[in-house]
């Protein structure tokens, strides 16, 4: 398949790697995330210490695990990065049938470390949770599946997604994890729309997907108490969304000043879940300005490199990975600014966590590979070549 040089010096097949990986990347997304990565430490800073030592720990501790886990994300986004689409593709496949498996085994072997959802393996020194990895793996998979519906004789790969998107969402409805299966509805949404999809069908879906909804707030106690919350005209400052609330506004414009912050001393998430509100009152809005700008230009750049792919499969795995990237953290701020209800989801590369962070550098890799530039033949071309099939 061929496809389309994008502003850069053509490769030269016989190059070394690490040269013509430099000339083909995306350097502004990828100083974009390294920025995210380290604001993520500066944050940390600030809004771990009072958890570390309400459980006895040291001062610095999950700072230092987040930069260990954060250096070990950032060399794994950097190999991936170096893959061809194809080694893509094999590692994403791969990925999601071991991530699959883990999720299968959730109600046996998880646990919910007292927080309502099993979602997580305890490993002693750490905790796995299979639905960060999993959601990269199965976005390049359901691409896969849809371009290959494409092709002349090929399979049937729009409902073979579909099926699988499906599954993958009950399973993780029934732990619950309605954050997480949203986003990976969303992201097969966009990428069926990219292929091709009419818009009634996806019209359909949606009302689907709200009548499911309805049937969770009538048959799930957590989903009710999290949608009634933040249906709720009073907020109650004593809640989690209380404290964040009243944390962004009294960071005003230019924030209380670095330590100043008193959020950090009653989130128990401060620094996971709600790590933009320590932002915004430590730093104030210039600083989430500053950071939602450098999730837009990760997520518009890519769109736009996006754009001249001619490889179906290209197109449509980093159209998956880019917008299921931004979703999540506009999900994360959003539900700190009380514009969407709770849902327990991490802003990537500056929440605190070990999967996250870690699937987060898997994404952004397979991100950064297949928004490479490659050289590509005149679209003349390519005609002729279907003409003549």
């Amino acid at each position: 398949m061929t496809e389309m040089v994008y502003g850069t010096v053509p490769v030269v097949s016989g190059d070394p790697v690490l040269p013509r990986w430099w000339r083909t990347i995306d350097k502004w997304t990828m100083c974009c995330i390294l920025i995210l990565f380290g604001i993520g430490l500066l944050l940390g800073l600030a809004s771990s210490p009072p958890l570390a030592a309400k459980n006895g720990l040291e001062p610095f501790y999950y700072v230092t695990r987040q930069a260990v886990f954060g250096g070990v994300a950032v060399v794994v986004m950097f190999v991936v990065s170096m893959m061809s689409p194809t080694m893509v593709r094999r590692l994403a496949v791969l990925g999601f049938l071991a991530a699959f498996a883990a999720l299968a085994m959730l109600p046996v072997f998880g646990t919910d470390f007292g927080k309502g959802a099993v979602r997580w393996y305890s490993l002693g020194f750490a905790s796995f949770q299979p639905s960060e990895f999993l959601k990269p793996g199965f976005v390049v998979m359901a691409a896969w599946l849809l371009a290959a519906s494409q092709h002349i004789g090929g399979p049937p790969g729009k409902s073979w997604s579909f099926v699988l998107t499906i599954v993958i969402v009950l399973m993780l409805a029934a732990q619950p994890d309605f954050g997480q299966a949203a986003l990976v509805l969303f992201s097969w949404s966009v990428m069926y729309f990219v292929a091709g999809a009419p818009i009634l069908l996806l019209l359909v879906l949606a009302g689907l997907v709200v009548l499911a909804g309805s049937i969770a707030y009538t048959k799930s106690e957590h989903f009710a108490r999290r949608i009634d919350g933040f249906l709720s005209p009073e907020v109650d400052p004593t809640t989690q969304l209380g404290y964040a609330t009243n944390a962004i506004r009294e960071g005003g414009f230019f924030g209380v000043g670095v330590g100043e912050g008193q959020v950090k001393w009653s989130l128990p998430d401060a620094h996971t879940d709600f790590i933009i509100a320590v932002a915004a009152e430590e730093y104030g809005l210039i600083c989430v300005l500053g950071i939602l700008a450098l999730y837009s230009t990760i997520v518009v750049r890519s769109l736009l490199r996006l754009m001249k792919e001619r490889d179906p499969f290209i197109r449509l795995a980093g159209t998956g990975l880019a917008c299921a990237f931004g979703v999540q953290a506009m999900i994360n701020m959003g539900v700190a600014v009380r514009l969407l209800p709770a849902k327990g989801m991490t802003l990537p590369f500056v929440s605190y966590g070990g999967s996250s962070l870690i699937a987060g550098g898997i994404a952004v890799g397979m991100l950064l590979a297949l928004t490479r530039t490659r050289p590509q033949g005149e679209i003349g071309d390519i005609l002729l070549r279907r003409a003549n099939r």
